[in-house]
């Protein structure tokens, strides 16, 4: 054989190689996985994404710039200067989840309230611990209650009662998470778990290939084992949160006081309904009904959901004759996203 074509096939042998071995690289890149956390809005965020790069210091940028907007617990935020009456101009965030806490607040008859605060703080779940308001106190305070003394007009929020204070902790960790998922979708990512306060958003497929999977705890009560989970979900997209009254409450005279208020009556609920999670087309609305249908309770919870496009739930409950027994309702829709155990 001539020395110059035998070469010649030993260099396309060569490049071949390369070839192959430089395309398998790339597809390994390809199914890298960053795991990003740290803590923000008093909580911790953890967020797991596939990309052969790290995001981590966007990722966080954009968390303190949604923090200088919408967390009531950051002095110098905009949701802060609204609250002490200085006359800023609203941002895009603040008036996008301004726009949907009214809509929910409507559509839930005032179950959902983010002007609650007052009284949230008065029975001693909120910045101030302190004895829990007579009757006269929770009137005095209900009477300053209510999103429908709020609106917006020329990105400035004007009030008919000055003494309303807004805090969108119950539906600003749910936008949050989205807001991460669209930075991470605006780069080209199409498989990721954003999750802040145990609030998320998911998209495409897990480290592993397959849907992300995401345990939904069931509910401790009368010194049940705690840490347990009811039911696992299989997800490949959607905003889901939970919210649930056995993990925050006080007991005063031997009576357990939930941290769930009602800001329609000024009082916590009273109800058998111990958790909701709630799955929607994005984490912000699943956010805020989760809240909304703890202060409902099961029955109206029930209602509504089924008139809600794109919303399903899952709630775990207290058996009415046999307390000490957890039930659970789930929405078709929710059904098909359990995985059988």
């Amino acid at each position: 054989m001539d020395r110059r074509y035998a070469r010649s096939w030993v260099a396309i042998v060569l490049f071949l190689i390369v070839f192959l071995v430089v395309s398998a690289v790339r597809r390994c890149d390809r199914n890298i996985y960053q795991y990003d956390e740290g803590l923000i809005f008093g909580t911790f965020y953890h967020i797991t994404y596939r990309s052969d790069e790290s995001l981590a210091e966007a990722i966080k940028q954009q968390l303190l710039r949604f923090d200088g907007s919408l967390s009531p617990f950051n002095d110098t935020s905009l949701i802060t200067r609204v609250n002490q009456g200085v006359p800023v101009e609203t941002d895009a965030w603040f008036e996008h989840v301004f726009a949907a806490s009214q809509q929910v607040y409507r559509r839930t008859g005032g179950a959902f309230d983010p002007t609650v605060s007052p009284l949230v703080n008065a029975w001693g779940f909120g910045f101030k611990k302190g004895i829990f308001p007579d009757s006269v106190q929770v009137d005095s305070l209900l009477a300053h209650v209510g999103m429908n003394k709020l609106s917006l007009e020329n990105h400035r929020v004007v009030k008919s009662d000055s003494l309303v204070t807004l805090n969108f902790s119950a539906i600003a960790k749910g936008y949050a998470c989205d807001v991460i998922g669209q930075l991470l979708t605006d780069r080209g990512i199409d498989d990721y778990m954003v999750e802040i306060g145990g609030e998320m958003v998911v998209r495409g497929r897990n480290p592993e290939g397959k849907p992300w999977r995401v345990g939904v705890n069931r509910p401790t009560i009368e010194g049940g084992e705690a840490g347990t989970i009811e039911e696992v979900l299989q997800m490949t997209g959607g905003g889901l949160a939970t919210s649930g009254n056995y993990r925050n409450y006080r007991v005063v005279d031997g009576k357990r006081i939930a941290h769930t208020i009602d800001p329609v009556t000024g009082y916590p609920v009273q109800h058998s309904l111990l958790s909701a999670t709630v799955l929607a087309p994005d984490c912000m609305t699943a956010d805020a009904y989760a809240t909304a249908f703890m202060v409902m309770g099961l029955e109206r919870s029930r209602a509504l959901v089924d008139s809600l496009p794109g919303v399903e739930a899952l709630f775990l409950y207290q058996n009415p004759t046999d307390t000490a027994r957890i039930d659970c309702w789930v929405t078709p829709g929710m059904q098909k996203l359990i995985v059988k155990r």
